[in-house]
């Protein structure tokens, strides 16, 4: 008889298709996201045609200088006032998806999102004490977004505290320490609305609250995009460590990374991001809960591919929902949060069937 030796050339795992696979997804997700962006930018009141936008995007990006063929109104809006908000919904979005991949990860919980942390909720006090006790001009000078990021900072240090408080921080002690932070956020957040004399004020928070883009500047625009991009690619780099957390401490340990640090590593990160996104845009919900299963569904569980379409999708999803938030009743803007959660609500119904069905 003789012996069949296999060709080193055959691959059974297909990894060279999958990389393809994974290739075609992430760009054609990145060439959509560019298409969503434009397109977006030249939706509202005063309409812009798409070669328009690119045209006033290059102009401004690439400093040419001649003749153009469009208006300084035009100029004006696309550059100054639409193109911040749909570049700052793009952040937010991404960021927001990126964290719920990795919560779902560290506490091991299908239906964890950002909020799971208490960072939304420590945010939202921050923002109401602004609203609420600060004067307007104050707030127009960017206290608001401080205000929000230093209640996110302080609800992810007391997470820290109450997760490692007699033990070591573990999955649940995180779910439960997330769900206790938030409730007391929550709780003082209403009662600040309740001990105001402003009813102006109140109304204010209570729109922050279901989340908005509307204040976004170029400023707030480039500080958001520096803590987004060095939460993604941080996270991004971890992402071997996220898969083998993902079977189990065990498993962890048997590769060498120790499941207690890489959960202090990627918690700090994700509040660091989402504490960013939060304080320029307020709560969104659901956009950390349901992106991450649809980027299952595409590209599979393996966190180096899952972490950058989550990304682009989480991108795409809210730039889309604010442009039906700011034209839907046009000229009243509709609450953010309001869009994200018409969209998230029915799916997450689908999703608790679906684990009903696997669990019997």
């Amino acid at each position: 008889m003789t012996a069949t030796i296999a060709s080193p050339e055959v691959d059974d795992l297909d990894h060279a298709g999958k990389r393809w696979i994974t290739a075609a997804w992430i760009g054609g997700l990145a060439g959509l996201l560019c298409a969503t962006i434009i397109v977006a930018i030249g939706i509202g009141p005063v309409a812009v045609p798409p070669s328009t936008v690119a045209g006033i995007v290059g102009h401004h990006l690439l400093g040419r200088s001649g003749d153009v063929e469009w208006t300084a109104a035009q100029d004006s809006i696309v550059w100054l006032v639409r193109t911040p908000r749909v570049l700052l919904g793009a952040c937010v979005g991404a960021v927001l998806a990126v964290g719920g991949v990795v919560l779902q990860t560290i506490v091991r919980n299908a239906l964890a999102d950002p909020h799971i942390l208490g960072v939304t909720s420590g945010a939202s006090t921050g923002a109401a004490i602004c609203l609420l006790f600060g004067s307007a001009t104050t707030v127009a000078a960017g206290a608001l977004a401080s205000s929000a990021f230093l209640g996110a900072s302080v609800a992810t240090a007391l997470l820290f505290v109450i997760a490692r408080i007699n033990g070591q921080m573990t999955s649940l002690r995180l779910l439960l320490g997330g769900v206790t932070i938030g409730y007391i956020f929550s709780a003082a957040t209403s009662f600040l609305i309740f001990a105001s004399d402003s009813p102006e004020g109140a109304r204010a928070v209570l729109f922050w609250l279901l989340g908005s883009l509307g204040s976004a500047a170029w400023t707030s625009v480039g500080i958001t995009a520096v803590a987004v991009a060095v939460t993604l690619g941080t996270l991004f780099l971890l992402g071997t460590r996220f898969d083998a957390l993902a079977i189990g401490d065990d498993t962890a340990r048997t590769l060498g990374f120790a499941p207690i640090r890489l959960r202090t590593y990627a918690l700090g990160l994700v509040a660091l991001g989402v504490g960013a996104a939060v304080a320029v845009s307020g709560a969104i919900g659901f956009v950390g809960l349901i992106i991450p299963h649809l980027a299952r569904l595409c590209v599979g569980s393996a966190h180096r591919t899952l972490i950058p379409v989550s990304a682009l999708i989480g991108a795409i999803f809210l730039v889309a929902a604010d442009v039906v938030a700011r034209t839907a009743f046009a000229p009243r803007e509709l609450p953010l949060g309001i869009v994200t959660a018409v969209v998230g609500a029915p799916v997450l119904l689908i999703l608790i069937r679906r684990l009903r069905t696997v669990a019997s």
